[in-house]
This record gives structure tokens, C-alpha cells and sequence, in this order.
């Protein structure tokens, strides 16, 4: 019988609703308490989607409804396992994991960013990972210290 009159798609087009892992990032899985709580919320959400999902009756549009909430519970799954909750930083006296950092480029522009894990980073929200290169390269420094990341020369303004 041909496909076009059977409810099962072509294992080729079934393929095609099957998602690859989102990758995993090989540094330490490093979460602010916020952050932790967010994955959470996240991997709620995630299942409730893809239970919405499995109730639709139609074969193909499940399949389809199902890819991008499967994937996302394995890995935030996957997330949640292996972070590790960092405190607050308890000074202020040099940028560590957590902290809000100011500084200036030296093309004048002065930027704020909250140093937090690699899920959490949104820099248009004001933070960016740890392992940013901007990130790593204010890591352990003090205010009024001029460090370099890329082409740029940064100058430490304050620490929060």
C-alpha cells in the first residue's frame, strides 16, 4: 500500500521529526542559585509541552509536536544532573563567579555584566557566562585592573 493512504509516515520522513542532542558543553556545569531554579522551571515546561504533545491524535503532527520537547527534557535533564550551584560571592574585592562587573573599553563604551552559568548567560539581559572570553579574562582581577580580551583593553570600574 502506498504511504499517501496509511496514518504512518515514511521512515525517512519519520527521521525527519527525530532531533539531534543539543550539545553539552564540556567546562563545569556552574549555576547561580537563580539559574538552578530556572533549568527547573524550563524542564517543567519542556515535559508540559511534550505531554500536550502526546495527546494530539494525529501520528504525524505528534511526531512533529513531540521533537523539540523531547530534546529539551534530555538535556535539561542532562543539566540539572550535573550542576553545581554556586553561592553568591561573599566580597567584592575581586570578580569571581557571580559577581556584577563595570568596566570600560577602551573605545569608551562601559558595559555591566552579571558573571553567571553558561544556560543562564543572556548578555542583552545583562549577564554572560563564565567562560566568555571577557569573562575569563576579568575573572580574579580588581577594580582599577586593565586586562585584555581580543583586541580591546578593559579597565575594571566596580565590583558588586
Amino acid at each position: 500500500m502506498s504511504v499517501a493512504f496509511t496514518k504512518e509516515e515514511s521512515a525517512e520522513t519519520a527521521s525527519e521529526t527525530l532531533l539531534p542532542d543539543r550539545p553539552i558543553s564540556p567546562h563545569p556545569n556552574l549555576v547561580t542559585e537563580a539559574g538552578y531554579k530556572a533549568l527547573q522551571t524550563q524542564l517543567a515546561e519542556a515535559r508540559e509541552a511534550y505531554e500536550a504533545a502526546q495527546r494530539i491524535d494525529d501520528v504525524n503532527e505528534k511526531r512533529r509536536q513531540s521533537a523539540v520537547p523531547l530534546r529539551d527534557v534530555r538535556y535539561l535533564t542532562e543539566r540539572l544532573r550535573t550542576a553545581q550551584v554556586m553561592p553568591d560571592p561573599t566580597a567584592t574585592d575581586v570578580v569571581a563567579f557571580g559577581s556584577t562587573v563595570t568596566f570600560s573599553r577602551n573605545d569608551g563604551r562601559v558595559q555591566t555584566y552579571r558573571i553567571v552559568g553558561e544556560d543562564e548567560a543572556d548578555p542583552k539581559a545583562g549577564s554572560i557566562s563564565f567562560v566568555a572570553p571577557v569573562a575569563r579574562s576579568l575573572m580574579g582581577k580588581a577594580v582599577g585592573d586593565v586586562v585584555v580580551s581580543g583586541a580591546q583593553e578593559i579597565e575594571i570600574l566596580s565590583i558588586a
